[in-house]
């Protein structure tokens, strides 16, 4: 790159990079678009292996397994796929039929196409110029649910009910008013964005439902044993411990559980907020936007997501208190009962050492016992000599004697125990 060729930052490229990942298809006129998206609970392994069988039968070089966009041609339009964290989209267009709604001869999803994962959203969506055909497809949605706004300051009017067709597809009618390829691209990638991002943002709301019921069983479990704690009963509180023990693993599981679900709705649904906020819709009289129809509908939901998860967060804030107040308990019962316990254990070294005392005096007596009959044992000969002291005068001074120098003995030994034990502590 002549004088510009410096060392790059780590990870520039892909930051760079990053704004170019999902360009807007160029949408032509009168084009009809299929969107599928698939859960990837097989992960990339078997996403990878599904777009491959489906480019080797179009004569197509496979992608790289770390591919996170690929396009081939099909038909007469393009089958477009795209990876995403926790599923994958498959895009084909191809030109209108002649009506609105009408099944088309050949797709890329027929028998030969394989699913990747659990189907989450899948949308037709048509592109048609402004005709007087565009009131008769208008009474093909349900007039209940039907939402009617431009865009684009009047270039397009978009509709849709929400409501799934025969197979399965959510339906969508892009009334062209004279939009470019690229504006047609990006009013129909932000549809589609929105079908699929409200369904996955959808998803937490069954969790939350079936942990509802879980929720009010653990708060009343912890309703309960904070009014055997209100009554004072203390005696019970290691059960009551083991039993708030029990509902905090419960309920640690089922945040474990929810934590990454409820995140992902709350992400999935900030995405749909800025898509609609980026269509600009002007409404129609009689007829609600997409927007105002989808934050009456979905907005609930997220708040019944985020009503569980602050449930959550509360109540283990709840259980740690109740925690907290029965370890006190059984703090200051181990307390009591190790001042006991020491207690008793200072009278018996008391009288342990009464004892030793005791035992000292008897063993310096048995001991001077000893000594003194060895030492008459070795004067008795002497009596033969006739020296003026006898054998058993002799024997009877050294009495005191051996009693002192066995105390003196007895005494250094305790002494030197008792600097050792004092030196280990």
């Amino acid at each position: 790159m002549g004088r510009f060729s410096f060392p790059m930052a780590q990870g520039r490229a892909e930051a760079l990079g990053e704004v170019h990942a999902r360009p807007f298809a160029l949408v032509g006129k009168s084009r009809v678009i299929f969107q599928l998206a698939f859960l990837t609970e097989g992960g990339a392994v078997v996403d990878h292996a599904v777009l491959a069988e489906l480019a080797r039968a179009r004569g197509v070089a496979t992608p790289g397994r770390d591919a996170a966009h690929f396009s081939m041609a099909w038909g007469q339009g393009t089958l477009r796929w795209e990876r995403h964290t926790e599923f994958s989209t498959y895009f084909w267009d191809a030109p209108a039929p002649a009506k609105f709604g009408e099944p088309l001869d050949t797709h890329p999803f027929g028998d030969q196409f394989s699913a990747p994962g659990n189907m989450i959203s899948g949308i037709r969506l048509e592109v048609r110029t402004d005709s007087a055909d565009t009131q008769a497809a208008l009474e093909r949605f349900d007039p209940t649910s039907l939402c009617l706004s431009e865009v684009k300051d009047g270039q397009a009017l978009i509709a849709t009910d929400f409501r799934q067709d025969g197979d399965g597809l959510t339906r969508i009618l892009v009334v062209d008013k004279g939009m470019t390829d690229a504006g047609r691209g990006a009013v129909v990638q932000r549809l589609l964005d929105i079908e699929t991002y409200r369904t996955l943002a959808a998803m937490g709301l069954s969790l939350a439902r079936s942990l509802s019921p879980e929720m009010r069983r653990i708060e009343d479990g912890l309703t309960k044993i904070t009014q055997q704690m209100k009554t004072g009963a203390r005696e019970n509180a290691d059960k009551m411990l083991a039993d708030i023990t029990v509902l905090a693993a419960e309920l640690e599981a089922a945040a474990a559980l929810s934590l990454y679900r409820f995140g992902a709705s709350r992400a999935y649904y900030n995405i749909v907020v800025e898509r609609i906020a980026s269509l600009n819709e002007t409404g129609q009289p009689g007829y609600e936007t997409i927007g105002a129809f989808l934050e009456k509908r979905l907005a609930p939901a997220m708040r019944t997501c985020q009503s569980i998860e602050e449930r959550q967060a509360n109540l283990s804030r709840k259980l740690s208190r109740a925690t907290s107040l029965l370890r006190s308990w059984i703090d200051v019962e181990l307390e009591q009962q190790n001042s006991t316990l020491l207690s008793s254990m200072d009278r018996r070294a008391k009288l342990q050492l009464r004892l030793q005392q005791t035992v000292e005096g008897l063993s310096v007596a048995a001991i001077s016992y000893y000594i003194v009959g060895l030492f008459g044992y070795l004067v008795k000969p002497l009596d033969a000599l006739n020296l003026p002291v006898s054998a058993g005068a002799m024997k009877a001074m050294f009495v005191p004697v051996a009693i002192l120098f066995t105390w003196l003995v007895v005494r250094s030994i305790r002494k030197k125990h008792d600097r050792e034990g004092a030196e280990g502590s």
